[in-house]
């Protein structure tokens, strides 16, 4: 019963509690009024999926017929009967050179994420192959950097000559880099907002003076953060050989999106309740006891939603600024694969938009958990 009921407090905390409904369904441990939550929080959106994906397929059926048909009345009008039934032949054959190009079905797209998993495990045994053919004992990244490191301090080799796998990277690969930008962007805007939204909101003058700069960059476009930072950054690396596509893709990354947090984070200041901060006076705590002790606690749950609002922005633009400056992340791979033009093309386009969504929804329960770890306000999933 103990760990039964650490399992439900663990799967509510971080924003997941239905599945101890699920699993009370079938103990016979629900009562009817849980019955009917559980119906309306988990059956009726598991039946919307199914929905979606019905009204998905049919969707991608109708596309393919139209785009079909058109092929082959243009076959028709432009080369006779002939070309016409051999359009029409080739595309019922499901040869994949004369297939419509169009919004492929749910099968498709399972497909093209099968092979997406397949391919990334082709690179990485690539990648082993080639550390084994430079001389690595194990295969592994720090023994190949160990073999680089050794030529270099012999001379063999310079630091710029030093060997490197340059292959192209895996989906997979892709998402780790996007991974490593968002969370390096968010870090940065964190480590700029909330301090500054702690100082502004903490003084009336501070606010007035920062209020414009605020609302005049905060709707900038990510395009043009992007096109800013590249000014500097490859000013700062002129004659650096150095890749600095991450390093451009996260700053950018970071100066569009801190804004929430920024603003969230001084109107929480701003409006901690005025008998806190007489007690402060009080007890005589100097400033950082008071902003640590009094100030934050208070403000803790502003200032977390302006973070979530944050990594979610964050997340979002990534894939234009990662298309901008070819880091090699999911905004790079959908770009590529729509440039491509390729019979599955589209259908890896749908997997990466839906792998998008996934991830962001994970660091929305993430960003849920970290708040309800450290605040005492306790706030449900949507």
């Amino acid at each position: 019963m103990k760990q039964s009921l650490t399992l439900g407090k663990v799967t509510k905390f971080v924003g997941l509690g239905f599945f101890v409904t699920f699993k009370d369904l079938f103990t016979g441990k629900l009562s009817k009024e849980d019955f009917r939550m559980f119906l309306r929080k988990t059956i009726v959106p598991v039946a919307s999926v199914f929905l979606f994906i019905g009204l998905w397929h049919m969707g991608a059926k109708a596309l393919y017929n139209i785009e079909a048909d058109f092929r082959i009345e243009k076959a028709l009008k432009d080369q006779g009967q002939a070309a016409a039934d051999a359009t029409a032949s080739c595309i019922a054959s499901g040869d994949k050179t004369c297939q419509p190009n169009t919004l492929p079905s749910p099968t498709q797209v399972w497909g093209s994420f099968q092979s997406l998993l397949r391919d990334h495990k082709l690179i990485n045994d690539s990648k082993e192959a080639f550390a084994l053919k430079v001389g690595s004992l194990n295969a592994k990244n720090e023994e190949f950097n160990r073999v680089n490191a050794t030529k270099i301090a012999e001379g063999i080799i310079a630091k710029k000559e030093a060997i490197v796998y340059t292959g192209r990277a895996s989906f997979v690969d892709q998402i780790i880099r996007s991974l490593k930008t968002v969370f390096a962007g968010f870090l940065l805007a964190l480590i700029i907002a909330v301090p500054l939204g702690i100082f502004i909101g903490l003084s009336p003058t501070l606010k007035s003076s920062f209020n414009w700069f605020i609302q005049i960059f905060k709707p900038v476009s990510p395009v043009v953060w992007y096109l800013l930072v590249f000014m500097i950054v490859k000013t700062l690396l002129i004659g650096s050989s150095e890749d600095s596509s991450f390093t451009i893709s996260f700053i950018s990354v970071g100066l569009c999106s801190m804004w929430a947090t920024l603003v969230n984070t001084a109107m929480g200041v701003s409006s901690v309740d005025k008998d806190y901060i007489n007690v402060a006076k009080v007890l005589k705590l100097g400033n950082f006891q008071k902003i640590f002790k009094v100030v934050l606690p208070s403000s803790l749950p502003l200032i977390f939603t302006g973070l979530k609002i944050t990594l979610s922005v964050a997340w979002m633009v990534l894939i234009a600024i990662e298309l901008l400056a070819q880091s090699p992340g999911l905004g790079l791979f959908v770009w590529e694969e729509f440039q491509n033009g390729a019979n599955d093309s589209n259908a890896k386009i749908i997997v990466a938009m839906f792998v998008i969504g996934i991830i962001g929804f994970l660091l929305d329960r993430l960003m849920l958990t970290i708040q309800n770890w450290v605040s005492f306000d306790k706030t449900e999933a949507i």
